[in-house]
């Protein structure tokens, strides 16, 4: 089996070819388009301003072509926030996937996510909640658990937090996502000893990670949103 990389890289291609076949392929711009995203999130770019120019092509692309399809509109949506930095450009066309598909489960995640990063977190616990009950088997169940872990941060519910991070971390433990939000949890929740075993697994995924380049690798936080985080991690052990 491939490293994350490499299948990412391999359904990268599957993306690139759907497109070759069928140029008017929304989903398959989509899938393309989230390529980079995970490269963002994983600390993987190598040319962050040309990577985030051909996500951003790739996003436009999809959310113009899919305008009936949830799925493109909900997945290009949401690459357009995450490589944009900004949640208004994306937000419309995942409220409308959602309009389109009520029990689109990653539209109801990604709803919640923009809540999180807009400084809304209470909402967000509640439309994140409501894609667990949607898929509570869902393949992608560790990624709603990472995005419940974020809201009850930044709820300043620390303990519930810990418990979810520890769930996604149990899904996947080399997983960097839910390994920096455990570490800051426990950090925040009185757990120092724990929150510093979290940072050494978060350093030997992301050796690159520092407090000061921490906003290179999340969502488009508000201000007061990120300085939690960073405080946080930087509890943590994480380095500036």
């Amino acid at each position: 089996m491939g490293s994350a990389p490499e299948t990412l890289e391999d359904a990268f291609k599957l993306f690139t070819r759907a497109i070759e076949l069928d140029p008017q392929f929304a989903r398959a711009y989509a899938g393309a388009a989230m390529y980079y995203v995970n490269r963002k999130d994983n600390n993987w770019m190598v040319d962050r301003a040309r990577e985030f120019e051909e996500g951003l092509r790739l996003a436009r692309r999809a959310v113009e072509l899919g305008r009936q399809d949830a799925h493109a509109l909900c997945y290009g949506g949401w690459a357009l926030v995450n490589l944009a930095r900004r949640t208004d450009v994306g937000a419309p066309f995942i409220e409308r996937a959602l309009a389109l598909n009520p029990n689109l489960t990653a539209a109801h995640a990604f709803s919640g996510w923009l809540k999180t990063w807009n400084g809304e977190p209470e909402i967000a616990i509640g439309r994140i909640a409501e894609a667990i009950r949607l898929s509570p088997l869902d393949p992608e169940l560790q990624f709603r658990y990472i995005a419940m872990a974020h809201a009850c941060y930044h709820a300043e519910r620390y303990h519930e937090a810990v418990s979810w991070a520890e769930k996604a971390t149990a899904e996947g433990p080399r997983f960097v996502s839910a390994l920096r939000i455990l570490a800051a949890s426990y950090a925040r929740a009185g757990r120092i000893e724990e929150a510093r075993g979290a940072i050494q697994s978060v350093q030997e995924v992301d050796p690159v990670l520092r407090v000061s380049n921490l906003r290179h690798a999340i969502g488009p936080y508000r201000p007061e949103g990120l300085a939690r985080y960073e405080e946080g991690l930087r509890l943590a052990g994480l380095p500036e």
